[in-house]
């Protein structure tokens, strides 16, 4: 294979990023066919010269890639119009402020990302670009995220973040979300990967959230401008996410979730897969079992990931489960904690009785032999004052803040 290494960063004209988009565009080329030719003929324009000097033929050569007739036929005809509008389109787009095009040549392409099997061509960043050189985990989960799993979301990526880690994540509701508000609280910032084009946020509910993502941290997605939201994107984005991190962190998953296949692709990217357990009753903690069973390293604190991956940083304002640490002045307690430590105190025996696993008010009621008008007042006081939660099917589960 002829080497290799990365020259600087590209000149970003027209032509430039003509052959770039068409190298990543073209039907029927495909993500890993067009990185081996890359990787082997250097820049898109070598690979653009070879579909026309070089014949299509028999590859017997594993070394050598080869195009076939009907890739070459495409990559020699004239650049479509609507290749035109889109190098236009994007080179607009870069000449804004806070926004870059890395491509896979470029210097400030994520380091590890380089080396999956089919890495991105390109790259529309939005933001603090330095950070995708930076150090990085990836936390996953559902988007129907219990509200124990938001809060070990964002603690685990606060931790990670003032630890100087940057945490990854696909800009989804639940789990995602939560980890990327937690770290943008720390020091290390956060990269969302999203599944559309950069100029589509997507779900439209994240729309604060990206902007503060883009203000402190950077977006970035390897598809087109004007890429809508589509199906097949999402596990294509999920392989760029584990890609760029060291490990990647599943908070809470179903046994049939989209989180199951970033994890897959990173342990076929040799990248390390770490899982939060839960109760053996939850639905959202099946799959973080199924892949502890299957070699995930469990964790209960960010300290554990930390210490697997030899990340040297300390962690900062962090306490030893994954909590923050506050500075609390506790001779100056509001009027609204003198009520839930009141609230608590109450309700002692429930909470109890109701532990961290899932169980119905009746059950409940039957183990603390209360009726069931005053077990439901009682769950509905705690719960409004956000010490249990409710869960589909009418269980409570107890929250640990």
């Amino acid at each position: 294979m002829q080497a290799t290494d990365s020259p600087s960063a590209a000149c970003h004209d027209f032509d430039s990023v003509a052959a770039w988009l068409r190298l990543a565009c073209t039907p029927g080329l495909g993500r890993l066919a067009a990185a081996r030719l890359l990787q082997y003929h250097g820049t898109p324009q070598a690979v653009l010269a070879a579909a026309h000097d070089t014949p299509p033929s028999h590859n017997d050569d594993n070394e050598t890639p080869r195009l076939t007739a009907a890739q070459a036929g495409a990559l020699r005809a004239p650049l479509p119009a609507a290749l035109r509008a889109l190098t236009d389109a994007t080179l607009c787009w870069t000449n804004q402020a806070g926004n870059h095009l890395l491509t896979y040549n470029d210097d400030g392409y994520p380091p590890l990302l380089r080396h999956i099997p089919d890495p991105p061509l390109l790259l529309h960043a939005q933001g603090n670009a330095a950070l995708l050189a930076r150090t990085a985990i990836g936390i996953v989960g559902s988007r129907n995220a219990t509200t124990q799993g938001r809060l070990n979301a964002e603690r685990f990526a606060r931790s990670l973040a003032d630890a100087g880690v940057t945490v990854v994540s696909g800009l989804a509701l639940g789990i995602d979300a939560a980890a990327h508000a937690g770290a943008l609280a720390g020091a290390g910032s956060t990269v969302a990967v999203i599944g559309t084009g950069i100029d589509i946020v997507y779900p439209a509910a994240n729309a604060a959230l990206a902007a503060r993502i883009a203000e402190k941290g950077c977006i970035v997605s390897e598809f087109a401008l004007g890429t809508p939201a589509r199906a097949p994107h999402f596990p294509i984005r999920n392989r760029t996410i584990s890609g760029m991190a060291r490990g990647v962190l599943v908070v809470e998953a179903a046994e049939r979730s989209g989180s199951l296949i970033t994890a897959r692709c990173a342990n076929e990217q040799g990248r390390d897969v770490f899982a939060i357990p839960g109760s053996i009753h939850a639905t959202l903690s099946k799959g973080c079992h199924r892949l502890i069973r299957e070699g995930a390293q469990l964790v209960e604190t960010a300290e554990h990931i930390l210490a697997a991956l030899d990340i040297g940083e300390r962690l900062m304002h962090a306490t030893t489960d994954g909590a923050i640490t506050h500075d609390v002045d506790t001779g100056n307690a509001s009027c609204e904690d003198t009520m839930l430590t009141a609230l608590r105190q109450a309700a002692t025996p429930l909470l109890q009785a109701l532990s961290f696993d899932p169980v119905s008010a009746d059950d409940l009621a039957a183990r603390l032999q209360w009726n069931a008008a005053d077990t439901q007042a009682s769950l509905l006081a705690l719960e409004l004052a956000g010490v249990v939660e409710r869960l589909p099917g009418g269980a409570f589960q107890r929250l640990k803040r």
